[in-house]
């Protein structure tokens, strides 16, 4: 029986360990919260940190692991590949994967390789930041070098914000470190997100959605994603080709890859992220609706050297238009009723709740706050971009007080 290791037991993160289970292979989770829903799936579950890659890499060698996964983490990518290497695992070179997953290692590998990159530098602490702000012009990206799912992260105008943004974005740091880079305009409505999927160092699966955002509490947090991609062609093979240009250079081998990707104003290609997992918020899942493409499976039976084997090859339908939509609220609170009405009942093809009622529900300021996800099909691009746009008059979070 195949042994298969997962780092991280969220509740985004349990396709995976699903997955596995389903395919009758041996689990084995780590994750240092004792509260994980994921180990629930898991055959065995150590509470123990994915980013201490020295223990992960103690107990994989007692269990005699066959491949591990850290799927949806940014975190854990690096320690898998750490482990995989010195098991001698299929995986990618832990210094590649250093480099996608730390924000100060990744937009220096940009700009030393001629790639498009906003002006950035690394703090840690804020007078450092304060001396330096005349190199840069506002507005302003503050954001911890070591998270993801948008935690910690601020859109600053003027220098009186940075006090609060430098020590919100160093509270999510790991590293205690804080990367302060100029925000760039984008020419298009959406930012463009997805997964890809490489094999044998080729981009053999290309997803690529419109990320939407709202300003209602924070306006860099994703709400969720959409489908068909609103930008045009060329750019989508421009998108392609700088991709798999960093694939190349970085000797990437193998597995899925979470993007984002914009254009400036004078047309430019910017590669705002490239992480070395698939993507949260259940973007594997809305990928696989509109393709047939199962990247969750793919993704597990990858570890586990099975690359032969994987189905990737798809095309994109014409005239079908999905979303995903995360769930959540502008207070704090204790959830009270999820009310949809009857105008977004009609769409909806799945609902993935994850609070109950009375739970507490925070302030969605990160991704990780989020109260559920729901998949939506439509009838037209425009029925798409009005209900998207529009979701709060459709669903109403009923709440409680906190007392």
């Amino acid at each position: 029986m195949k042994k298969v290791m997962f780092l991280g037991g969220s509740i985004q993160q349990l396709p995976a360990m699903q997955y596995a289970k389903k395919q009758g292979y041996h689990t084995i989770l780590c994750d240092f919260l004792q509260d994980n829903p994921g180990q629930y799936y898991s055959d065995e579950f150590y509470c123990e940190s994915t980013t201490d890659k020295e223990k992960i890499c103690k107990i994989a060698m007692q269990k005699k692991i066959d491949g591990i996964v850290a799927y949806a983490s940014d975190p854990a990518a690096a320690p898998a590949a750490f482990v995989s290497n010195k098991l001698n695992l299929p995986s990618n070179s832990y210094e590649s994967v250093l480099v996608l997953s730390n924000k100060e290692l990744f937009r220096e590998f940009l700009f030393n390789k001629n790639f498009n990159c906003p002006k950035a530098k690394s703090f840690k602490n804020v007078e450092e930041a304060i001396i330096s702000l005349s190199e840069f012009q506002f507005p302003l990206i503050v954001k911890p070098t070591d998270s993801s799912g948008s935690k910690g992260v601020s859109k600053i105008d003027k220098q009186e914000e940075l006090f609060e943004a430098f020590n919100t974005a160093i509270s999510y740091s790991k590293d205690k470190k804080v990367i302060i880079e100029e925000f760039i305009e984008m020419s298009h409505e959406y930012m463009v997100g997805g997964d890809i999927f490489v094999v044998k160092g080729k981009i053999e699966f290309f997803g690529l959605l419109n990320c939407h955002r709202s300003k209602e509490v924070n306006s860099l947090v994703p709400i969720g994603k959409s489908y068909p991609l609103l930008i045009e062609e060329e750019k989508i093979h421009l998108i392609h080709d700088e991709l798999q240009k960093v694939i190349t250079l970085l000797n990437i081998s193998m597995g899925a890859f979470n993007i984002e990707v914009m254009f400036s104003k004078d047309g430019g290609p910017y590669i705002i992220e490239m992480g070395p997992r698939n993507g949260g918020n259940m973007i594997p899942q809305l990928l696989k609706i509109i393709t047939g493409v199962d990247l969750v499976e793919a993704t597990v039976e990858a570890a586990l050297g099975k690359v032969e084997e994987l189905k990737l090859r798809c095309s994109f339908p014409i005239d079908s238009f999905f979303s995903t939509y995360i769930i959540h609220s502008s207070k704090a609170g204790r959830l009270k009723n999820i009310i949809f009405s009857k105008e977004i009942q009609e769409n909806i093809l799945d609902k993935f709740i994850f609070k109950e009622v009375n739970d507490e529900v925070e302030i969605f300021d990160s991704s990780n706050k989020a109260i559920g996800i729901i998949f939506l099909k439509y009838r037209s691009l425009e029925e798409l971009n009005s209900k998207m746009k529009n979701m709060n008059k459709f669903i109403k979070i009923q709440m409680d007080d906190i007392k």
